[in-house]
């Protein structure tokens, strides 16, 4: 194994933003057989840190590969694109931020109805997943618009976190 080979190269995958789920997870399962630490119990002290080292290394690869948001912030990073903390956003994406933080906030504020804050989840999936399908076309052909879809796959991915988090408030978990 090679540490210089970016994420995709370890797991054999073309440099892409859409990847399969299931090869990834199989691929991750073959990796970890090779690489773990325990195949190693009766090797040298420095084989053995070169194994923590590649495990540690194969599960951060897993964790940002099979995260669509994580994935897409690599993809840009592998192509010199390093995202901004307070970056400039289209007012009417902020709009519809401002509305959808509104809208769960009037389901928590109400009668915390689940099946209201389940259709909410429903849409606010689907705008994200309208805007993985642009970015998947954009990360090849317009890196700035592909980086603009990132942060705001990145307000969304907060606002899924709230939904979630009101969720278990209202189950009482």
């Amino acid at each position: 194994m090679n540490f210089n080979q970016n994420y995709f190269e370890i797991f054999g995958l073309p440099i892409e933003y859409d990847i399969d789920p299931g090869g990834l997870s199989d691929r991750f399962l073959e990796l970890q057989k090779e690489v773990h630490p325990d195949r190693f119990a009766s090797s040298s002290e420095q084989e053995k840190r070169v194994a923590m080292q590649w495990a540690t290394l194969v599960n951060s690869a897993n964790e940002t590969l099979k995260s669509s948001l994580k994935r897409a912030i690599y993809l840009l990073q592998l192509k010199g694109v390093e995202l901004e903390e307070n970056p400039q956003l289209p007012p009417a994406f902020l709009m519809e931020q401002i509305e959808l933080r509104e809208k769960l906030e009037d389901i928590e504020d109400g009668d915390g109805d689940l099946d209201e804050l389940d259709s909410f989840k429903r849409e606010v999936k689907g705008v994200v997943a309208a805007i993985e399908n642009k970015f998947s076309d954009l990360v090849t052909e317009d890196l700035a618009k592909a980086e603009v879809l990132v942060y705001e796959m990145q307000f969304l991915n907060k606002l899924l976190i709230a939904a979630n988090q009101l969720e278990e408030k209202l189950l009482d978990y």
